[in-house]
């Protein structure tokens, strides 16, 4: 009896031992998780987040002089918030809204949004409104006075003729000089024939005469975007008479300055 008992509790020591060492042994480290499912958490994440918010300002136009008026539109996406500043304050997302600032302004939008923020400005040039008046008539003050004064001439032509002759080209270089030192206007050059002749007909050659002088005011440096050409062939004369001299003076491409 008591030698059973001494197996018995021999065996149940040897189990023990068992267990303490399958216990004590070292456990394996963590599995690291596969890239696959890393870029999927990624993924999750971004599309939680949401996208980069966008936004665009511009202003049209962009200078004005003072006291006009200047329209201010913009659009964006992805936004929680869109604030202007200069006192304009918070915004929706797409819009315009018509500003008079009183001196140059750079405007600045920003959109805030879940991933971050972004910007876009735009600036108004404000000009003194004396001064721009100043020079635009400025401009055509001087080039209408030297008309008046007769320092910007006439160009004649002989009978039945559209070509330029010697004195003509002395007179073109002389306009062209005034026409260079005052930019900031527009030339119309009038074709005009005396009564001889039908109307089709001087209205032909009344309009080659004022193509003719245009062309040679290109030559010597007019931008021609500055001329426009119109024929009025024998209906305006600039002398009344039906003898040559008055024929003479009527022959004649005429110069017009405006703005």
């Amino acid at each position: 009896m008591r030698r059973i008992s001494l197996y018995n509790l021999s065996w149940f020591f040897c189990f023990l031992c068992l267990l303490t060492a399958a216990a004590c042994q070292k456990r394996p480290p963590p599995r690291a998780p596969s890239p696959s499912a890393s870029r999927s958490s990624d993924a999750t994440r971004d599309r939680q987040a949401g996208p980069m918010p966008t936004v665009t300002l511009t202003a049209s136009p962009n200078t004005i002089a003072r006291g006009e008026q200047t329209t201010l539109s913009w659009t964006a996406t992805n936004t929680m918030s869109l604030l202007i500043n200069s006192g304009i304050g918070n915004v929706a997302d797409s819009g315009s809204l018509v500003v008079s600032p009183r001196e140059s302004t750079t405007y600045t939008a920003t959109a805030t949004g879940s991933r971050g923020e972004a910007t876009s400005s735009t600036r108004v040039t404000v000009m003194p409104r004396s001064a721009r008046a100043l020079i635009t008539s400025t401009d055509l003050d001087n080039l209408q006075r030297a008309v008046e004064e007769g320092k910007i001439q006439p160009l004649f032509f002989e009978y039945d003729k559209a070509g330029i002759t010697a004195g003509g080209e002395r007179v073109l270089k002389e306009n062209a000089r005034w026409f260079k030192q005052f930019r900031d206007t527009t030339i119309v050059i009038e074709g005009h024939c005396d009564e001889r002749g039908t109307e089709e007909y001087n209205l032909a050659l009344g309009d080659r005469r004022a193509q003719t002088a245009k062309a040679y005011l290109v030559q010597l440096g007019i931008d021609p975007a500055r001329m426009e050409t119109i024929s009025f062939g024998e209906e305006r004369p600039f002398a009344p008479g039906y003898d040559e001299a008055a024929y003479r003076l009527n022959r004649r491409a005429h110069f017009i300055v405006t703005r």
